[in-house]
């Protein structure tokens, strides 16, 4: 077993909702990422974790939430895997936004999964900059931050992070491991190299590999911020700077791909922004304009750069497929996991064809899957805001899932 070094909550115990301090919610994004809120779990420079470049890296830290209670076989734990931007607090209020958790309308007492019944853990990923090693984080060989001598990681190289995590938890199989776009591309990673380890899987609004498309899309985002003189070749930190203006127009168009031509037009149209006619300069006369402009100036403030250019290429390379001889049923032969895949019609970062290739791989080895096409306008972040279908769909597989497995159903409120 791992020794290890734990830094606490600063909240409340698992399995209540926190109510941070003023104090706490006035930490800026670089001191989260240094000495997070949540607990944390360090392992030592004799246990590194290898990686999948060649490089290891040790001692690495691995920052995590929790809601709900682990029960005494330790039976109902599921594993929340974040996406691109997100971060470990899916339910308690992110102490550098002050925002709610970001999945509270989907996890919590009586949500579709219900954290009176299922203990639920999140830890942001390798790479991140909540408090998990990153580009951020101090390289102990040089008491300096990361920047460009953190190595290139994947997304099985999270997962392997992950796996430290609940090795130490002392948990040896999860009921289930879930999480959209990026995080269901670690969902994958989950069943197809440690599927002995999961009991269900679903992957939502996700792909087997990245598209060349998507590819595209990020290389725009990462020469925006390289652009930026204040990226100084990696060293901003070092030297007191932040590319604040290349990292929000990466974030702007990054944003565009998770929305959808419908849910635009619905909310913004050609309407102007607090004027009534057209200025005719290049300041932001559409709405939609100064969404975008809100978008990244307010993520620059809670995401680390050096991060943005890690996690996409991260997410670049993930081919599933490739992993397993160029065949994608390969990777799942012999599986006993329980699948639910979900798409989304308006989906067109991952559209529903990347889906039913998932489906179509565990089909050929026989896998037990269901699959769930969700009507919806809103796009890719259809997964992380209120849709019906979406929430029944979850719970239901889930819930029934979990009383086959023999997973107690949560006690009526008193």
């Amino acid at each position: 077993m791992a020794s290890v070094t734990i830094e606490p909550s600063r909240g409340t115990a698992p399995g209540t909702q926190a109510t941070p301090s003023p104090e706490a919610l006035k930490r800026t994004a670089l001191e989260e990422a240094i000495s997070p809120t949540s607990p944390s779990v360090t392992f030592p420079a004799s246990e590194p974790l290898e990686l999948d470049c060649g490089k290891s890296i040790g001692p690495f830290t691995v920052a995590y939430e929790t809601a709900g209670t682990l029960n005494a076989t330790k039976t109902n734990a599921i594993l929340l895997c974040h996406a691109l931007t997100m971060d470990q607090y899916f339910f308690r209020t992110n102490p550098v936004t002050g925002k709610p958790g970001w999945w509270i309308d989907m996890i919590g007492p009586g949500k579709p999964i219900d954290t009176n019944r299922f203990f639920v853990i999140c830890a942001n990923i390798l790479g991140g900059c909540m408090g998990s090693t990153g580009p951020v984080s101090i390289n102990p060989a040089t008491q300096l931050h990361y920047g460009l001598d953190f190595p290139v990681i994947t997304i099985r190289d999270m997962v392997r992070a992950q796996v430290r995590l609940i090795d130490h938890l002392g948990i040896d199989r999860l009921f289930a491991v879930l999480g959209g776009s990026m995080g269901g591309m670690q969902v994958l990673e989950w069943a197809a190299h440690f599927g002995d380890r999961v009991h269900c899987a679903v992957p939502i609004a996700t792909a087997a590999w990245h598209s060349a498309q998507n590819i595209a899309f990020h290389e725009v985002g990462r020469q925006a911020v390289m652009a930026d003189p204040e990226w100084a070749q990696g060293r901003y930190q070092a030297e007191g700077r932040v590319p604040r203006r290349g990292l929000a127009v990466a974030r702007m168009a990054a944003h565009i791909t998770y929305l959808s031509e419908a849910a635009l037009h619905a909310k913004f149209g050609r309407n102007l922004q607090d004027r009534d006619a057209r200025t005719f300069s290049f300041s932001a006369d559409f709405q939609v304009e100064s969404y975008l402009r809100h978008q990244g100036s307010t993520f620059v403030d809670r995401f680390d750069a050096n991060s943005y250019l890690y996690i996409t290429r991260a997410m670049d390379y993930f081919d599933l497929a490739g992993e397993f001889d160029g065949v994608l049923a390969n990777a799942f032969r012999g599986t006993k996991t329980r699948f639910c895949v979900v798409s989304f019609t308006s989906d067109w970062l991952y559209p529903t064809h990347e889906s039913r290739k998932i489906v179509q791989a565990l089909n050929a080895v026989a896998a037990n899957v269901s699959f769930v096409e969700v009507e919806s306008d809103k796009g890719h972040d259809a997964f992380l805001l209120e849709e019906p279908v979406f929430f029944r769909t979850i719970s239901g597989f889930i819930n029934s899932a979990a009383s086959r497995h023999g997973i107690a159903p949560a006690r009526s409120a008193a």
